[in-house]
Parts: C-alpha cells; structure tokens; sequence
C-alpha cells in the first residue's frame, strides 16, 4: 500500500546505464533523457565540472587539468564515485526538485557481470537516491523492449549490441534459457578504426572521429555502392593531415570486432537445445543496440548462422524501453520476474 502511494509521488525510472550512453525512461512519460555516459572531472579538485553532452564534447580535448571518462568499461562500472555522481545527475534532472520522495529504479545490467559489479550498481543507484533499485538483465530488457513474446513456450533470439557489450540469449517462457556475453561492441569497433588508421596511415584519430567514420561509411557486409570520408587526424610529426578513405577500408577494419560478435552468437546457438533452435528457424534473430545499426550486420549475421535476422523497431532505445515496461508492472512483478536480481 506505501509502496503504491509513494509510486503516485515519485517519478518511478528506468535506466539504460549503458558504457556509450545513457537512457532514462519515467514512468508514465516514456524515454525523456538519452546522453553520453561520459563524466568530465577536475585533477586538482576531484570536483565533478560537466555530465553527459557537455562533458561528451571534452573527450579528448581538455587541458591536462581536466580528465573526461567514461564511468562503465565493457557494462560494468569503472570508477564508482563517477558513476555515482552520474546517476545522481540523471535523477535529480528527472525530478527537477519537484517530488521530495525518491524514486524507484530499474537498472537494466549485462547477463554476465558478477555479484561484486551488481553490488556495485545497486549501491551507486541507492547513494544517488534511489528509494528502490531493481535489476533487470539486458537480454530480457532488450526483447521486451522490442516487443518479441518472450512468454512464449517458444524460443526467440536477441543480440543486443552496446557500446560495451554484446549480449546474447535464447529467451523461452520469459526466462534465458541461453545467454552469453562478451566485451566487444561499438567501443571495440571504433577501437579498431583507431588502430587501423595508426597502422596503415601513421595518423592518430580520436574515438569521436572513429566513431563518425563507423557511422557515415562502416559496413559489415559489402555495399551496392562503397562510400568514402575525409579524415582529418594528426600525422608522426605532430602536423595535421586529412586522408581519404572508403567503407571497404573500414569493413576491413571492423573484421575483427565483427567476427568476435559472431563467433558468441554461434557459441550460444551450438549450447541451445534442439527444440529451441528449430524454433529459430521460424523466429529468427533480432538485434538492439546501437552497434546493430552498422550496415550490412543484419546480412552478415544471417550468412553466417543461415538464420533470418531482422532489426527491432529503434533498436537503440530497446533496453531502456524494456526497463520502462517492467517498471509499468513492477507492482504486479508478472513480466519478467525472474529477471530480477
């Protein structure tokens, strides 16, 4: 009964705490914030200067008195103090000072983290504020999100790519009945477009321009039409130089990161039960995240596995849209259930 009467009160949340981004979901608004998981901190004064979008904009470019991080590295959190104070931003910007009851919150978290790391989230949610903290698992946030009918005694597929990790499951009668994950996702690509210009070309990019090359002419499979970019970077002598590069350049860069997303996606196939893999034939494979955007995964996916595989409807906003549907039923714990930790 307090529970339903603090919940008229309190801006109820879910939490995409994601390594690139972060997705808040309020209950009864849907998805009102969507910023960078990225924390800008003063060396001198261990003092917090700027949070999400702003602080995004000092990657790499701030004096040596100023340090931008990321609080998450490959889903988990990296620098707890940062994360905290991260969260506790995104909360009080939801509530905006206008309920003095804290809220309750779902935090979706990779399948794979251990209970250290879940301590770790729980605990950095409850010091920013949270009244409540419950953890749902990103597989099973993922395929609510995309609205597949996971309490179906059938088997469904999701591969959900972040930016820190993959995850993968087979889900059936709303539980994972396979799941595994893996840090290599969309910083890994990008990772490897940095190493790829410093190899072939002598030139030092940042990740911010990796991850622009990756979106405006990355592929994962071959294109009708290659495309090309202008990439502007620091040559050996220290001097600014812009080169000319095309997708097939940056598909042959990504080959590594890709061929490491496959190889978990066959693992977690090989370890599914026969009933459930006959189902998939049918069902496919669905992917969310950010990362299942690159050109041609749905392609060189489904060559790879022979498996239909499709793109759920905003494949980015997945995860956090799933928290949101839990949250909605979180009073009931119907949807789910056994997804909370």
């Amino acid at each position: 009964m307090f529970n339903f009467l603090f919940s008229l009160f309190s801006n109820d949340m879910g939490i995409d705490l994601g390594t690139s981004s972060v997705l808040v979901y309020v209950k009864g608004q849907g998805i009102v914030i969507r910023e960078p998981s990225v924390v800008a901190i003063d060396n001198e004064t261990n003092n917090v200067l700027a949070i999400g979008t702003q602080a995004k904009r000092m990657l790499g470019k701030t004096p040596g008195a100023i340090t931008a991080i990321r609080p998450l590295r490959n889903g988990v959190i990296a620098h707890l103090v940062a994360a905290e104070q991260m969260i506790r931003y995104f909360i009080k910007k939801v509530h905006n000072r206008r309920s003095l009851i804290h809220p309750r919150v779902v935090i979706g978290i990779p399948s794979g983290i251990t209970e250290v790391e879940q301590r770790a989230v729980r605990e950095a949610a409850e010091q920013a504020g949270a009244r409540e903290v419950h953890l749902l698992k990103e597989p099973l946030a993922a395929a609510m999100g995309a609205n597949l009918p996971i309490v179906e005694p059938r088997g469904h597929m999701i591969v959900d790519i972040g930016g820190g990790t993959t995850e993968v499951a087979v889900i059936s009668l709303g539980k994972l009945a396979e799941a595994d994950s893996i840090g290599v996702a969309g910083d890994e690509m990008d990772a490897a477009i940095v190493n790829y210009f410093r190899r072939k070309y002598n030139l030092l990019i940042g990740e911010n321009t990796a991850e622009e090359t990756k979106i405006k002419i990355g592929s994962a499979f071959p294109l009708a039409e290659e495309l090309t970019q202008e990439v502007r970077g620091r040559d050996h002598a220290g001097l600014p130089r812009t080169i000319t590069v095309n997708s097939e350049e940056i598909r042959l860069a990504l080959e590594e990161p890709i061929k490491s997303i496959l190889d978990v996606i066959k693992k977690v196939l090989e370890r599914t039960k026969p009933e459930l893999s006959a189902d998939l034939i049918d069902t496919g494979i669905v992917l969310a995240g950010g990362g299942s955007l690159l050109r041609g995964l749905c392609e060189r996916i489904s060559q790879d596995t022979h498996l239909p595989v499709r793109l759920a409807d905003d494949p980015m906003t997945c995860v956090v849209r799933g928290t949101g549907y839990y949250l909605e039923d979180l009073d009931n714990l119907k949807k789910a259930k056994r997804a909370v930790i």
